[in-house]
């Protein structure tokens, strides 16, 4: 049994990994906390019975004299800020912020200027690929749910050698509005999002780097708002290396995923969203269009769950060497 600290434990991920924690087998939760020192202690009414306790002000004493591993919610400059301070104390921690995802300084000083310096011991949480780095981790740094969802897309492809040199990669995607955070913005607003579909953060969006950096290659990202409170679904457009069958996109997300137990491949029956809620699931199904080399694979995954606190969960059992899916099913 390990103990455990949530840190950002008002916001929707932050309450996600609440609620997944207090039943997991191998995880106790010690202390929770908001996001400031001068935070109001509250309760969390939408989980009365399944967690009875208080989130208190944020009390970084308090969180390493009585946890093992920090999972923090936090914003990128607020994790920046407590994540050294925390591994300094001797505490692993996995953060669900974008402060740590990206390995060069450039890259960080453009997209994550507050992250001013980079702790040993990082490894990038994307589970079914970074295995062997998350279980020696100090720091896991969590995928963004635009990237989770992309990269368990696209990444047995590019492994593969699959995808055409001189192809674009296109990632479109659709996002439920949990996924735009808690603090409320026009975008957000019931008014103005209900019945309607927005693009935003074309050319700009700080996901992007983030699938470059996994793929090596360009990527152009287009994140669409849609009116769901969870739930999010990839398509991805590619072209092929010539002559590539349906039969050899199968095999390779076969051997990629053969032992990843929240991946699921539905081949030509494409996923939806409702498959997935409420679960740490992705599921992935494609479509080849042989006669041109063109192929869509699209996937969908919990924004909440397995594009932040499942997934972080999942990182949290590989890294503490306990059951991948303990507390995840």
């Amino acid at each position: 049994m390990y103990t455990v600290a949530v840190i950002g434990a008002t916001g929707y991920a932050g309450q996600e990994l609440i609620r997944l924690l207090a039943r997991h087998p191998a995880a106790k939760l010690t202390v929770a906390t908001g996001s400031q020192a001068t935070s109001t202690p509250r309760r969390l009414p939408a989980l009365a019975r399944v967690w009875d306790g208080e989130v208190l002000p944020l009390d970084l004493e308090r969180v390493t004299a009585e946890a093992e591993v920090a999972f923090l919610a936090l914003p990128e400059a607020a994790s920046a800020d407590i994540a050294p301070k925390l591994l300094a104390a001797g505490l692993r921690v996995v953060d669900l912020s974008g402060a740590f995802r990206l390995q060069t300084a450039d890259a960080r000083a453009r997209w994550y200027p507050a992250t001013t310096e980079m702790p040993s011991g990082v490894a990038y949480g994307l589970t079914e690929f970074e295995r062997e780095a998350i279980r020696s981790a100090r720091l896991i740094s969590n995928p963004g749910c635009y990237p989770t969802a992309s990269l368990l897309a696209l990444l047995p492809l590019a492994r593969a050698g699959l995808i055409a040199p001189a192809s674009d990669v296109i990632v479109d995607a659709k996002s439920g509005l949990s996924g735009a955070g808690k603090a409320p913005t026009d975008r957000t607003h019931f008014s103005e999002n209900h019945g309607s579909v927005s693009a935003y953060g074309v050319f700009g969006h700080r996901h992007t780097p983030e699938m470059e950096q996994a793929l090596g290659r360009a990527v152009t990202f287009v994140p669409h708002l849609v009116p769901l409170d969870r739930g999010l679904l990839s398509s991805n457009y590619i072209r092929l290396v010539d002559q590539t069958t349906s039969a050899q996109i199968a095999v390779a997300f076969e051997q990629a995923y053969s032992g990843a137990p929240f991946v699921r491949l539905t081949g030509s029956d494409l996923p939806e969203i409702k498959h997935v809620a409420w679960t740490n699931f992705c599921d992935i199904g494609w479509r080849v269009d042989e006669a041109t080399n063109r192929a869509v694979v699209v996937s969908v995954i919990d924004n909440l769950i397995k594009g932040a606190a499942g997934s972080a969960i999942q990182n949290f059992n590989v890294m503490m060497g306990t059951d991948e899916c303990a507390g995840l099913r």
